[in-house]
């Protein structure tokens, strides 16, 4: 395939500082390019590690393979967005360059779409991979029949998990908003959210990749979980992202998201925030009482001295 053509996917990895683990990524995805309807892009954004010699040294030994791009530092959504830009491909699927295809991703995801052409978000299969070795499957669930059962099931009843590497999105479906900038985690839901909400979505239960696990990320990403907070709940329901018939699923949804940064806040020890997420959730809808397993949490965190 050559550049100039256009294809039915581009896998895109964006790459901030992950020199140790892109040319595994890199190198998961190309074998699977030669004869399929597919592309590769690399971005590298901004990464003051080895990353840039690590993307010049892949495309030296592969010539013509695969395209990158590098820019300036402005976070995970700002590459996936200039990824919705520069890529050829009718789908997308973002690939974290610490994770991997897997071995036939590629040919599961291309077949699937040519038996379901109306299909604008496939949420595939993956591995989970943790820091032992140790792998389990995740088959993603039939999805229910229309758009609140689907923004119910992912949003709040958690029946519904999307993982990004292992799902392919039709770029139409970023015409109502791509990810939110601003922040720096958390980007993806409201994508996830609109595409659930207002297009044909289907399940492949074949995996697409391997995602690996980490335990070193947790105190990184309550910094933006600070910066995000409730944020999250405007950029889905004060804009166009979701239908006006869903927005009733707001304040049950709010609830949900205090509960959750309440649990992230209280596992790092940040007492006071914690609090303040779990007497907000509380206040926007007092049935979360009834969750016992937050509110004993909650009360023995309230006795502390």
């Amino acid at each position: 395939m050559t550049m100039s053509d256009s294809p039915l996917i581009s896998v895109v990895i964006p790459a901030y500082n992950y020199a140790k683990t892109l040319s595994r990524a890199v190198l998961s995805v190309l074998p699977q390019l030669e004869g399929a309807s597919a592309e590769l892009l690399v971005i590298d954004d901004g990464s003051t590690d080895s990353t840039p010699q690590i993307v010049d040294e892949l495309q030296a030994k592969y010539p013509g393979c695969f395209r990158s791009i590098r820019k300036p530092n402005g976070g995970l959504a700002s590459v996936r967005n200039l990824g919705i830009v520069e890529a050829l491909g009718t789908y997308l699927v973002f690939l974290d360059a610490d994770d991997e295809m897997a071995s036939d991703g590629i040919e599961a995801l291309v077949s699937h779409i040519e038996a379901h052409p109306e299909s604008r978000l496939v949420i595939g299969a993956h591995w989970s991979v943790f820091p032992d070795g140790r792998k389990s499957l995740h088959t993603p669930r039939v999805l229910p029949e229309g758009a609140r059962a689907r923004v119910r099931g992912y949003l709040l009843d958690k029946t519904i998990s999307i993982s990004n590497g292992a799902c392919a999105m039709h770029r139409e479906v970023f015409r109502l908003g791509n990810y939110p900038e601003q922040f720096r985690n958390s980007e993806d839901i409201p994508v996830f959210a609109q595409v659930l909400a207002r297009y044909p979505c289907t399940v492949l239960e074949r995996p697409v990749a391997l995602i690996h696990k980490h335990d070193d990320s947790l105190r990184h990403n309550v910094q933006h979980a600070h910066a995000v907070g409730l944020k999250l709940v405007e950029e889905m329901f004060d804009s166009p992202r979701l239908p006006g018939e869903l927005h009733d699923l707001r304040r049950e949804y709010t609830a949900q998201r205090c509960l959750s940064l309440f649990r992230t806040f209280m596992a790092v020890g940040d007492v006071g925030a914690a609090k303040r997420y779990y007497r907000e959730a509380v206040r926007t809808n007092w049935k979360v009482l009834f969750n016992l397993s937050y509110t004993r949490k909650a009360l023995r965190l309230m006795f502390r001295g």
